[in-house]
């Protein structure tokens, strides 16, 4: 499959891009309306699930009945027409032609290029055919205008953003060079898994999988299979160099059901910089509720109870998740002060206002206090009162952590990035399943309180021009050589320095000496499923399809 947006889908070395885009802000007019059926009903199903199976997001069972895979087509072009935010790009295209054994047109929403691909089972008649479904256009930059059209098979999706839970070993890959001499070193790891157990850190290289060179090895599938899609039941021989370890060490792993731990790293900084907290924030999935809140309770009760005066929120391998997370933590950030009486974000639809939601609906409060997620519902979030906040990013933090970003700084909060440029999307949507398969079509455009959300080039750390997506800080680089919340990693030192020399960025940039890992190799790219690059808010019980 030519695509990249599927669990299943190996991951091919020479296809390897940054996982984030931009788009255009403007709605189309309906003066170029796509033809559709007058009515499509949703959950006529080819292969419909058991009667009274539960939807788990939902607590209601899904109401799948026998129908066919042209059923379930009608139903994606009907829902694309209504509900996405540049439906009237979209060309009419007959799902005759799509059903299993046929070669069909496939278009690579990373950069538009047109392939085909065989279909040969259900999930790939129904991706194929909303793939063919969005719009094809390219922003002025020369970007696609949609990068984010994706689908996921329903279980999978409940796994990740429910449980946390995918399959893996527990590290976390990044490419800094995707092609030969290819090198792909761990960003971070998961605590407790197999990985981590094995001893495997932040900054190990991956040498070889199962006797094949990653350098400069054709193997393409053992590598894409070993780093990023490992099969169930199969043993991995990994070469590695782990930091500090002699020589090279030989590893065997096999895949494991990982948990993601999204809030990591918990601290205060040593001193002098004991009034400074530290969070690594990797995922907005609904397990991060409760560790946000452990981890803002943690640093109120740090310096015998006085708590910090900063906060050093890192985000450079945040793509996203949940926009009502993304709230909750700008609310525990700020505090009441400047949040009272305003919004975290608006957001904007098409011009048919497909979901019929007032202004009041579609608007995202500051919350403050749980939503349900893995906390009690109703349960009043911990505040740090915090004027400023220091974030770091990288061209991976996209989308709902961006938000963070945007919502604080449409309140007043002072937000110094340091890092590099943020991914620039600005849009999200509502999952929706029909059939077993979840779709993902953009919905709508996200605003802060003071009426700002063009930043489709992203949030640039101390960038020299004077429109709203540059913000205060410097340029830093991910820093490999170093763990994640040292002082001396340089992206962390960088915060620290700017900090302290009232607000100046070190000269030559921190980490970027003549042969360094840095400056060979500025900005890692990480393989993560689109669901961890994306806004997205929980799913309306009233939508007009159904």
């Amino acid at each position: 499959m030519k695509k990249l947006f599927a669990l299943s889908t190996p991951f091919v070395f020479a296809l390897i891009l940054a996982g984030c885009g931009s788009g255009s802000s403007s709605n189309n007019s309906a003066d170029t309306p796509v033809t559709i059926p007058v009515v499509a009903q949703a959950e006529l199903c080819a292969a419909p699930r058991p009667a009274g199976t539960i939807d788990p997001l939902t607590g209601v069972a899904y109401g799948d009945v026998p129908g066919t895979l042209n059923d379930e087509m009608k139903w994606i072009a009907y829902y694309v027409n209504q509900t996405y935010l540049w439906y009237g790009d979209v060309v009419p295209v007959s799902p005759a032609s799509y059903f299993i054994g046929a070669t069909v047109p496939y278009v690579d929403p990373s950069d538009n290029t047109a392939s085909t691909e065989k279909v040969t089972s259900n999930y790939m008649v129904v991706d194929a055919y909303f793939n063919s479904q969005r719009s094809t256009k390219f922003t002025a930059s020369g970007k696609p205008l949609d990068q984010f059209h994706f689908t996921y098979q329903t279980t999978d999706y409940v796994a990740q953003t429910s449980q946390g839970v995918q399959l893996g070993f527990g590290f976390e890959v990044a490419l800094l060079s995707a092609s030969p001499p290819r090198q792909a070193l761990v960003a971070y790891v998961e605590p407790g898994s197999p990985a981590a157990v094995a001893g495997i850190v932040r900054g190990t290289q991956f040498i070889s999988i199962n006797g094949v060179d990653v350098a400069n090895g054709t193997d393409l599938t053992t590598l894409n299979d070993g780093l990023f899609t490992p099969v169930t039941g199969t043993t991995y021989n990994f070469v590695v160099q782990i930091p500090g370890v002699s020589g090279q060490t030989q590893i065997p792993l096999t895949p494991a059901n990982i948990t993601s731990t999204p809030v990591m790293n918990v601290t205060t900084l040593p001193a002098p910089n004991n009034n400074i907290g530290y969070i690594l924030y990797t995922d907005q999935i609904a397990t991060a509720e409760s560790e946000l809140i452990d981890a803002v309770n943690q640093l109120q009760a740090a310096n015998g109870g006085a708590g910090v005066t900063d906060l050093v929120l890192d985000l450079r391998y945040n793509g996203g998740g949940y926009l009502d997370l993304a709230s909750e933590l700008a609310y525990m950030i700020a505090g009441p002060g400047p949040t009272t009486g305003k919004f975290f974000e608006q957001d904007t639809y098409n011009n048919k206002n497909p979901f019929g939601l007032t202004t009041a609906q579609a608007t995202v409060p500051f919350h403050s206090t749980a939503q349900g997620f893995s906390a009690t519902t109703g349960q009043p979030l911990p505040q740090l009162n915090l004027s400023t906040l220091y974030v770091i990013t990288s061209a991976g933090t996209c989308s709902a952590s961006e938000a963070i970003i945007n919502g604080l700084r449409g309140v007043g909060v002072k937000v110094v990035q340091i890092g590099e440029t943020t991914c620039g999307k600005p849009y999200g949507f509502y999952p929706q399943d029909n059939c077993g398969t979840t779709y993902f079509t953009i919905q709508f455009k996200g605003v802060n309180y003071q009426n700002f959300g063009d930043y489709a080039d992203g949030f640039i750390p101390g960038g020299t021009g004077t429109t709203a997506n540059n913000l205060p800080g410097c340029a830093a680089t991910d820093d490999f050589t170093k763990q994640l919340g040292d002082p001396a990693e340089a992206s962390l030192a960088t915060t620290l320095y700017y900090k302290n020399n009232n607000g100046a960025c070190p000269s030559p940039a921190l980490g970027m000496s003549r042969g360094s890992v840095q400056n060979r190799h500025a900005g890692p790219v990480l393989h993560r499923s689109p669901i961890r690059e994306n806004r997205i808010l929980r799913p309306i019980s009233n939508l007009p399809m159904q």
